[in-house]
């Protein structure tokens, strides 16, 4: 098959990007001809996969930066027409029989008041979403949180969705079996966005948690250290804020931690699982499909401190391990192999 991506900055630069970059690469591999329209290249140009860059834009607004990319993405295939090509978008533009969603859609904004809907800025992405809908053949949504809200708002479009397709993970290095001491442990976060991931949250559970086991430590690992020093304001000691990182040691935490308030999917969790290290998160989050009872728990959102803490506790004491999380790329492309044929008949 003939596959015409179409993403803004095409590497593994985020969680969106890094999916369209693996997936490429996989199609790539499955003998397929495969094409990228971008607004640029953040890595260095894989052979075998022929990449168009637009060239950069002013990213604010956003609203308007959406808009011209998909007015460049509208001209480019105008010009260099694509006869025979499926064309699969990972954005809000309208030249596609393909999209895939990312993230929660923005027609969740009809909930709020009104005066937060009367806006130019309001009206045009909902106006982008809905013409990104209108004109697929098919919808996929990256985790069934994202598939029951677009079914939600847009239910004239539901029958466009298709089965989610979750990212998929990359095999690394494997938590080794061992007793977590009683007084102590590793916890872990994971997560650069640390309000929207529920960093407050994990730190008062570890904290919790830490009344009997005063040598559990927590490691933070993605926030900038200056932003979130001041939550451990009352600690002597036990926390290590690494920073940003583009490598996490998953096999050194004993328990991965992510109480979320909003995640459209959560790499960090199958990830975490693929390293066969056990998660605690909240229903909030779209890999929450992913975790089995041998894998971890999840919890909902509103849960007491005490039962998050009480659930971390459970992992901590575990004595079986963690089946090893596999859901590689390659069956991400033939997920999207079977869509295609779809589309193609």
């Amino acid at each position: 098959m003939k596959l015409l991506h179409i993403v803004r900055r095409y590497g593994p630069v985020g969680g969106m990007e890094r999916y369209v970059w693996e997936t490429t690469h996989e199609l790539a591999k499955l003998g397929h001809e495969v094409q990228v329209l971008c607004e640029y290249c953040s890595a260095e140009k894989p052979e075998g996969i022929k990449v168009h860059e637009l060239g950069r834009m002013f990213y604010r607004p956003r609203w308007l930066y959406y808009w011209r990319f998909g007015r460049r993405v509208s001209k480019w295939l105008r010009q260099h027409p694509q006869s025979g090509w499926i064309i699969h978008s990972h954005e809000r533009v309208g030249v596609h029989d393909v999209t895939t969603f990312h993230g929660p859609p923005f027609a969740s904004v009809r909930e709020k008041p009104w005066w937060k809907k009367i806006s130019l800025r309001v009206a045009m992405q909902l106006y982008m979403e809905r013409r990104e809908l209108c004109v697929a053949k098919c919808i996929v949504p990256n985790s069934s949180i994202i598939a029951r809200l677009l079914a939600l708002y847009y239910p004239e479009y539901a029958e466009k969705l298709t089965r989610p397709v979750v990212p998929g993970v990359l095999p690394g290095a494997v938590r080794a079996p061992r007793k977590v001491p009683e007084d102590g442990g590793v916890i872990g976060f994971v997560g650069k966005e640390w309000k929207r991931k529920g960093l407050q949250k994990a730190v008062e559970i570890v904290a919790r948690l830490r009344r009997t086991r005063p040598n559990l430590e927590f490691h933070v690992v993605g926030p900038d250290p200056s932003e979130v020093r001041h939550l451990f304001s009352g600690w002597q000691g036990g926390y290590r804020l690494a920073g940003l990182s583009s490598h996490v040691e998953y096999a050194g935490f004993d328990v991965l931690l992510h109480p979320a308030i909003a995640e459209p999917y959560g790499m960090v969790i199958s990830e975490a699982m693929a390293a066969c290290v056990p998660v605690v998160i909240s229903d909030a989050c779209g890999a929450a499909d992913e975790v089995t009872t041998e894998a971890g728990l999840v919890l909902p959102l509103s849960s007491s401190i005490e039962t998050w803490a009480d659930a971390v506790e459970k992992q901590l004491k575990r004595d079986l391990p963690v089946p090893r999380y596999e859901h590689g790329w390659d069956r991400v492309a033939q997920e999207y192999e079977r869509i295609y044929g779809e589309v193609d008949r």
